[in-house]
């Protein structure tokens, strides 16, 4: 297929140019501007800032699949008056690209979501695909407006539509949050994180575009929302061991409890980030395995090891 692909130059959109390419797809890419692009791109369509107003009709001419991934991110303690920012990008931009696509015959549309719909941390029981949005920032209710939002338009336009909600994303060129992890790990700092028995989902950048592709490559694709992991949830001590050891250092766990920790934290202005290292946030994807025949690819300690490799010859200058 000759596949679109928004956000190429990302973290993401380029590793998935990549696997799209190795699969045998023609390889088509939405960019801002004129530049460099990932490996396997054959074709190229500058279509400015993705926005309400954006021209679409070029990029998507003689396209049979469309990859969504382009987005305005999640930033930290983002200021509250972003919000419209996030809506613009991340829903309403979002509507305008698949009523294009409907329009230009598009036969299949991949919105590359993200697990806060469902929710910031679990309790009780993972995260199914069927579980009531309950998106607690900005970030998230603009994903799930953008979910919505492909989900009208292809019941209107008969395009097949897919919604992928992955949780934290890592591999080479990872930033934020897991980058931080890594230099952590590589200064053997002392982590009052031994007492933290929590479990979190994450997904390898080769797990979540071994996943898109066989979304696009799937002939009796359903319509539904996926979601996807490593199939191996980790508490934030044990991730921490397991980077250890895929980078050859000493990790040094001290035991502080959780909940001083979030009481630390919440003084400090850090609430949102003693939640991540601190609290639950898995999901099942058991429907994800059943329904498309499909399993991992790459072991998690499998995927550390690339990353950690990455970060050793190129990603130390890269933390913030």
């Amino acid at each position: 297929m000759r596949v679109l692909v928004t956000g190429a130059t990302g973290f993401i959109g380029g590793a998935l140019c990549n696997a799209l390419a190795e699969a045998g797809h023609t390889v088509r890419v939405a960019l801002r501007r004129d530049g460099p692009t990932p490996a396997g791109v054959t074709e190229r369509s500058v279509v400015g800032d993705i926005s309400t107003s954006t021209d679409w009709k070029a990029a998507l001419s003689g396209v049979d699949a469309v990859v969504h991934a382009a987005a305005r991110v999640h930033v930290l303690r983002d200021a509250a008056d972003k919000a419209s920012l996030y809506m613009e990008t991340n829903a309403y931009a979002t509507r305008r690209l698949a009523e294009a696509a409907g329009r230009e015959a598009v036969r299949r549309f991949v919105y590359l979501s993200s697990i806060k719909v469902n929710g910031e941390e679990t309790a009780g029981h993972a995260y199914l695909p069927s579980d009531v949005p309950h998106p607690r920032d900005a970030y998230g209710k603009s994903k799930m407006h953008g979910e919505i939002a492909v989900l009208e338009v292809a019941r209107m336009s008969g395009m097949e539509a897919a919604i992928v909600r992955p949780p934290l994303v890592y591999g080479p060129g990872v930033r934020a949050n897991f980058l931080r992890l890594l230099r952590w790990v590589d200064k053997e700092w002392p982590l009052p994180l031994a007492a933290v028995n929590n479990r979190r989902s994450l997904v390898s950048i080769w797990n979540l575009c071994d996943l898109l592709v066989r979304l696009l490559d799937d002939p009796l694709l359903p319509a539904r929302t996926w979601l996807v992991s490593d199939a191996e949830d980790l508490s934030t001590a044990e991730l921490l061991r397991r980077i250890g050891v895929a980078m050859e250092r000493r990790v040094r766990l001290v035991p502080v409890p959780p909940a001083l920790l979030r009481s630390l934290a919440t003084l400090l202005g850090r609430r949102a980030e003693a939640a991540r290292l601190c609290g639950s946030l898995t999901v099942d994807i058991s429907q994800t395995r059943e329904a498309l025949g499909w399993t991992p690819p790459v072991m998690v300690d499998e995927a550390l090891r690339r990353t950690t490799h990455w970060y050793l010859s190129k990603g130390r200058s890269r933390v913030s």
